[in-house]
């Protein structure tokens, strides 16, 4: 009798850790991004650096400065496979939580990514919250977002006020070389997003003393078909200086309304968004040239971490693009996942958050450091540079210690 009782827990014994290899051969994410809708050609470019970046998690490649590329699967987890499973939020906010309840639902995710716009991020990782389940943010960057008190929340971007501050350092430096830039035009979507970029730069206004003075206000609908009246009004003011915090398909049509009303500036910078698809340059070329924005990664960053040309040419062989900032973010933000799930060396949501609050992940895709959370969940070795679109390419024109290419002033000389 005894002897049937100890192969009985013997043979539990086993298939409970047969059952747990077998787990752990793959570990799944889900990720919320706009497949359809307004926003799909940027959410079809997220989904190709994910499928990317699982490639190289899973694979043996020898990246210098990237942790687990060489690894072949996740080292805390026996090896075990990352999968990525993606979810379409439409770029809807409403969309995007019912998203995020399916996920949850379905239980098969052991951590999300999500979700582009700051006005989806916002609603569905307060869902993710109150399941207490761990919530990435690749992209967005709405600073209020890591300002909510939110404990299952992190944030690999830099937000609007670091790209805010960076730009009037930007400014600044410009002022001391003799360049006018103190009148300056804030553009922004009526969103999140934009709301919230247009408060910070009105921060860093009223922070310089009088130095700088916004000569026009500009806020318009999100989706807007056309903006001559919003274009007409920046014109009369006539900045030294233009600020969008906007998206793609409105970015276009900015450009090709300043145009074809002749509005002049010495520089027109952007925040993250529709400046960084790498198609604002190849699609408008000289309606753009000249054009500025906050940037962590372009292709002529590889000329200073050579390295990164092996994942370039990954993403470029699956859409014809380089790489942009917002993709690399993403690319960045599935390996502090996998870094998450190797240290916890288990994948329940307690532990994964533990990890990631935890994380100090060294890694040479991004400039900065790395991957380092605060205690509101925001990365703080992230830095963000300046780009310029010249002859349709990306160059960093700023800092000096990050630039390879000179910056053209005023942007129309």
């Amino acid at each position: 009798m005894k002897k049937s009782i100890i192969l009985a827990l013997f043979l539990i014994l086993l298939l409970g850790i047969s059952s747990a290899v077998s787990a752990a051969e793959e570990v799944e994410v889900a990720l919320l991004y706009p497949l359809s809708g307004p926003l799909t050609e940027a959410g079809k470019r997220m989904k190709s650096v994910y499928e990317v970046a699982a490639e190289v998690i899973n694979g043996s490649y020898d990246i210098q400065g990237v942790p687990y590329a060489k690894s072949e699967g996740i080292p805390g987890l026996n090896g075990a496979k990352i999968t990525v499973k993606f979810y379409d939020t439409q770029g809807s906010p409403e969309v995007g939580k019912a998203e995020t309840e399916r996920i949850l639902q379905e239980g098969t995710a052991k951590l999300i990514i999500g979700a582009y716009q700051s006005a989806v991020s916002k609603p569905t990782s307060f869902v993710a919250e109150r399941h207490k389940f761990p919530f990435l943010c690749a992209v967005s960057s709405s600073a209020a977002l890591t300002e909510r008190g939110l404990k299952y929340f992190f944030r690999v971007a830099p937000t609007d006020f670091h790209d805010s501050r960076m730009f009037f350092n930007f400014l600044d430096d410009m002022r001391k070389q003799g360049k006018k830039v103190e009148n300056v035009a804030i553009v922004y979507e009526k969103t999140e997003f934009g709301v919230h970029a247009m408060k910070e730069v009105k921060k860093r206004v009223d922070e310089s003393k009088g130095i700088y003075q916004v000569v026009a206000d500009v806020p318009y609908a999100f989706k807007s078909t056309d903006v001559n009246a919003e274009v007409l009004k920046i014109k009369a003011a006539k900045p030294d200086v233009i600020i969008h915090a906007t998206l793609f398909s409105e970015m276009t049509l900015f450009a090709k309304t300043y145009e074809n009303l002749g509005v002049k500036s010495n520089a027109n910078l952007s925040f993250c968004g529709g400046y960084q698809n790498p198609k604002f340059a190849s699609q408008l070329k000289d309606t753009v040239e000249g054009y500025m924005g906050s940037c962590t990664f372009a292709e002529d960053f590889i000329r200073k971490k050579a390295q990164l040309k092996t994942i370039n040419e990954m993403y470029k062989a699956k859409t014809g693009m380089n790489l942009d900032g917002i993709a690399m973010e993403g690319f960045t933000t599935l390996f502090v996942a996998v870094d998450a799930f190797s240290r916890a060396k288990a994948t329940d949501p307690e532990s994964v958050t533990q990890a990631l609050r935890t994380t100090e992940l060294v890694i040479a895709t991004l400039p900065g450091k790395g991957v380092k959370f605060d205690e509101n969940g925001q990365n703080i070795w992230i830095d963000s540079t300046m780009s310029q679109i010249q002859k349709g390419e990306y160059k960093v024109v700023w800092p000096s210690d990050w630039a390879t290419t000179a910056m053209v002033w005023p942007m129309r000389p």
